[in-house]
């Protein structure tokens, strides 16, 4: 039987990074139904949208999407396609193992980190309002008369909404993550010292999802104070959930912590389908080069195995990545000790390392 899955190879670096992961899961000797489809800058150019509704309408249909990087305009044009992607489907939790490599160069060893980061509210909802705007100023006369406070009317204006059911199933999500994965500590990280009815909310009902499973340990940090900790000890942490923006944060600092995005796969998930994507960008200054590592996406495509409960597969994968990785002989000039080899041929020794 052939698994039906949504493959959008974005834009920059990523359909060459989607070929190597193509590669690499098709030598596991499972079979795929690609449905190839378009998001970012390339669809936007073809079809007056960086995220077509053609290609939300697959992924509900296949229930399963794996993506390249897309590139996001900073400061102007469209908004973030992945965050798109995530609102549009659902997709409410945003998973990302950190777990160091031997041969990927980092300061830090033995890290095996989880973060688990609310997907769909916060500040990345999108709701803004632009500076010296009518509906800006309306807002701002609102919000000075209900809080007392004297919000200056040159001022632009993001909203950070949170609901007790996001919160709920995010944290639940963290602590079924662990059980399912035999992990044994889940730290909800926050900021309610000041933001006492945002963070305050979520923290409170972080504590009470926490009581239904006794057989995890549960604690929180302040999101500033676990910056310093994950630099200073990490090893004392294993799963961290986080609302939003300190997920999208931290899961860099995590990445930081194991060598770099180029090694951090990633997956988003909900209740009625599930994207991979890496977390680097697209860095479409190297594209066509045949240069770029294709790990992290490779990696990602193991989660996805995972997901789709071919657990030996995906252990093949990983295995597979860490010896090439360790040896250092057919990996990309990132990773090399000596004469290193393009994105195509790692991924090539990673695939005959899968088939064995």
């Amino acid at each position: 039987m052939a698994y039906a899955v949504t493959l959008i190879p974005g834009d920059g670096i990523g359909p060459e990074l989607t070929r190597a992961m193509v590669t690499v899961l098709e030598a596991t000797g499972l079979q795929f139904d690609w449905d190839q489809q378009e998001a970012g800058i390339d669809a936007l150019t073809n079809f007056g949208t960086p995220l077509p509704e053609a290609t939300l309408a697959s992924v509900r249909r296949t229930g399963v999407g794996i993506k390249g990087p897309t590139t996001t305009p900073v400061g102007i044009g469209f908004r973030s396609v992945n965050v798109a992607l995530r609102l549009s489907l659902d997709l409410y939790a945003n998973l990302r193992p950190a777990r160091t490599m031997t041969g990927v160069k980092s300061r830090f060893e033995n890290i095996d980190l989880v973060v688990v980061r609310e997907n769909t509210e916060d500040l990345y909802c999108g709701i803004e309002f632009e500076r010296g705007q009518p509906e800006t100023l309306t807002v701002i006369e609102a919000l000075n008369r209900a809080s007392g406070k004297q919000i200056s009317p040159t001022a632009g204006i993001s909203i950070k909404p949170f609901t007790p059911a996001a919160c709920e199933r995010i944290v639940r999500f963290a602590f079924e993550y662990s059980r399912k994965n035999n992990r044994k500590k889940v730290t909800a990280v926050h900021k309610a010292n000041i933001m006492k009815f945002t963070d305050g909310l979520y923290l409170e009902v972080a504590r009470q999802v926490a009581l239904d499973y006794p057989d995890i340990a549960f604690e929180d940090r302040i999101v500033d104070n676990m910056c310093m900790q994950l630099v200073q000890k990490p090893e004392l942490y294993d799963v961290l959930v986080l609302p939003n923006l300190y997920g999208d944060i931290i899961s860099d600092l995590t990445a930081g912590l194991i060598g770099g995005l180029g090694v951090a796969p990633g997956a988003n998930l909900g209740d009625n389908c599930a994207l991979f994507e890496a977390i680097h960008g697209s860095a479409p200054k190297y594209a066509g080069q045949d240069k770029v590592n294709p790990t992290a996406l490779i990696l990602t495509g193991a989660l996805m195995l995972r997901h789709l409960g071919e657990t030996e597969a995906a252990e093949r994968v990983e295995t597979a990545v860490a010896e090439v990785i360790r040896e250092g002989k057919a990996v990309t000039y990132d990773l090399a000790r000596g004469q290193s080899v393009g994105t195509q041929a790692m991924a090539q020794a990673i695939a005959q390392r899968v088939q064995g």
